[in-house]
């Protein structure tokens, strides 16, 4: 994030192509030997309360992977929102605000509710394949917490020094100044997990159909909403205006199905810029003068809006340097 633009907050999406040279994120996380990431969104409204058994037998992935107990470290941040943590080996319950991160190794058992009233009915599992989605909603309708939870696996080779060096039980609380970075990352990971609506490039724009479709999602989610249109029908007033309606920003994104399709559109108080790589999609750099001009572009929009830009032209690794560029020139008073 840039120091003259603070409202801008800019990332890029790490997908490896086996030929490429590693960017250094991604050589970061080979050499801890990270074999697997997930994550899900929780939206759970009171009263709620989910319970995680500790994995006690291997587990088998639809990949034949076999992961052992051991293998897992769980995470989580609430996003928003207030809740209490009970785990085994800690008598007392622990309570969680907005911006708080838990690390939990070691097939640790916990709970996580509203309230120490409430009984935990349901496991993260099985909240997380009903919905089958990256986003959860579970609870009565009361009030909302919001949290962004996943566990990583590492390989065999590496994962007794690493469950050696880790206690059982990692709290970092949201008013420790050292946290801000992590606070940003694992935000970005709850806006990219469900926030984003990319339509496919034959979905022609309906206006009965699509009032119907933004009426069914405003009835059940109230955050943040950003879709991406590939078709040209899309790109018009009506379309425009119906996102207005409802409070849905349109992706700018790059390479642009039409000229309008590169400049965003809909809710003005949110400006979200996908940059794909061009002219080859998902491998081309964006040269120095390109990003000059994206720099100035969100330098004005911040004034009135919040700004994303996601950089995925990630295949040959740059998207890192395309996303360290534009944050060095946003960082500059020029």
């Amino acid at each position: 994030m840039g120091e003259n633009c603070p409202g801008v907050r800019i990332f890029c999406l790490f997908v490896q192509n086996r030929e490429a040279t590693l960017d250094p994120i991604t050589d970061i996380f080979r050499m801890l030997h990270v074999t697997a990431f997930g994550q899900h969104r929780l939206e759970a409204t009171a009263p709620w309360g989910l319970i995680q058994e500790g994995q006690t037998k291997e587990k088998v992935t639809p990949s034949d992977k076999r992961i052992s107990p051991t293998d897992l470290a769980h995470f989580a941040m609430l996003s928003r929102g207030n809740c209490w943590l009970s785990m085994e080996g800690i008598p007392d319950p622990i309570p969680l605000t907005g911006g708080d991160c838990i690390l939990l190794a070691r097939g640790t058992s916990f709970v996580l509710r509203d309230s120490l009233r409430t009984r935990p009915k349901r496991s993260f599992r099985e909240i997380a394949s009903r919905d089958n989605s990256h986003v959860a909603h579970y609870g009565g309708g009361g009030a909302p917490t919001t949290i962004v939870c996943g566990s990583l696996s590492f390989d065999r080779a590496s994962v007794k020094p690493i469950t050696q060096l880790l206690p059982s039980f990692i709290l970092i609380k949201a008013d420790q100044a050292h946290t801000v970075a992590l606070h940003i990352t694992m935000q970005a990971l709850a806006s990219e997990m469900a926030e984003q609506i990319q339509l496919p490039p034959s979905l022609e724009f309906d206006h009965i159909h699509t009032r119907k479709f933004l009426s069914l999602l405003r009835e059940r989610f109230s955050g943040d909403v950003v879709c991406e249109p590939r078709h040209a029908s899309w790109f018009g007033d009506q379309s425009d205006n119906l996102m207005k309606e409802f409070h849905i920003a349109r992706v700018a994104a790059d390479p642009a199905c039409v000229p309008a399709a590169s400049r965003p559109g809909g809710l003005a108080s949110l400006a979200y810029f996908r940059f794909h790589g061009s002219p080859r999609r998902y491998y081309s750099a964006y040269p120095g003068d390109y990003l000059n001009t994206l720099a100035a572009q969100l330098a004005r929009l911040v004034a009135g809006a919040r700004a994303w830009c996601i950089f995925d032209n990630t295949a040959s690794g740059s998207a890192v340097q395309n996303a360290f560029e534009l944050t060095a020139k946003l960082k500059s008073p020029e």
